[in-house]
């Protein structure tokens, strides 16, 4: 909704803007077809030139979850809080036995199951299962345990953030091509100099369209779609954050509650549980534990 409120905003300020000024919108809809043809083909092109499938792909989901908006919200982040403290629980108490059927099959897990919209997100519990499946066979040195997750997490991260590079990189490139239609604009006009002034005008004012074209494309709706799937990349990296800090705390054999109330402080500011939240989830969770124990 924002999104779109944004979008109404622009449109009306900047054609508003010029309509009261006196300006026709004549001029703007007769050269508008084909200086985006030119502009928004040129672009396209590039940017299937300049790309793989699998980046153009992920560029029309990264443009999908700019609309979407943030995936994580405060409540998922309590739930997420509360399923490591279940399974690192459940690792501490009956050790590697305990906790690998969990591993194996997340899906069909009863730890795992009351968390469905966490489940949806299959590379954040893949993430999860491997590094405590690799904690079950004593790779449990922490620094090594956290140079190796640091690792994988870096390359979530500028594998999600191609994309987002190459819709900015079309944003750089649109006031450029904007420039490349009006020149093709002033040619035009250029080759009808004997005309009267009034059409040379028309001409000019509709190559100039181009350049106007360009530079709205760029900066008031490209350019702000990869600078919000950024921001959302970003966001959707933090719960990778409270894991590793977790599933380091668990291997630095601190206790359970203080290794989530570690990751519990990583939590983003406006999404953050309290204290007090977090202390009464868990003991919702140790209450679910005990039931399934007896």
């Amino acid at each position: 909704m924002l999104n779109i409120a944004g979008l109404i905003v622009i449109l009306v300020c900047v054609f508003g803007s010029f309509l009261l000024s006196g300006g026709s919108m004549e001029v703007i809809f007769h050269a508008l077809p084909h200086e985006m043809m030119a502009i928004a083909g040129a672009a396209l092109g590039a940017f299937a030139l300049g790309n793989s499938m699998g980046t153009l792909k992920k560029a029309g989901k990264g443009v999908a979850r700019v609309f979407k908006g943030e995936r994580w919200k405060e409540a998922d982040y309590r739930d997420l809080l509360a399923l490591l403290y279940s399974l690192l629980s459940t690792f501490r108490k009956g050790g590697a036995n305990a906790i690998e059927p969990h591993l194996d099959a997340p899906s069909q897990s009863a730890i795992f199951s009351r968390y469905p919209r966490l489940l949806g997100d299959h590379e954040l519990i893949e993430f999860i299962c491997d590094y405590l499946r690799m904690m079950t066979v004593n790779f449990e040195d922490p620094h090594q345990l956290a140079e190796a997750m640091e690792g994988d997490m870096e390359r979530h991260h500028h594998e999600e953030m191609g994309p987002q590079h190459a819709i900015q990189m079309m944003a750089d490139g649109l006031p450029a091509i904007g420039i490349v239609a009006a020149v093709l604009g002033v040619i035009k006009t250029m080759s009808s100099i004997d005309q009267p002034t009034e059409v040379l005008g028309a001409m000019i004012g509709g190559a100039l369209v181009g350049t106007f074209l360009g530079v709205l494309l760029a900066y008031c709706l490209v350019g702000p779609i990869a600078q919000k799937l950024q921001q959302i990349i970003d966001a959707d990296f933090k719960p990778y954050m409270l894991v590793k800090t977790a599933i380091i705390g668990h291997a630095q054999e601190q206790p359970t509650e203080i290794a989530i109330e570690l990751a519990r402080r990583m939590t983003p500011s406006n999404y953050a549980p309290s204290f007090q939240e977090m202390e009464s989830a868990l003991e919702t969770v140790k209450e679910q534990m005990n039931a399934a124990a007896a």
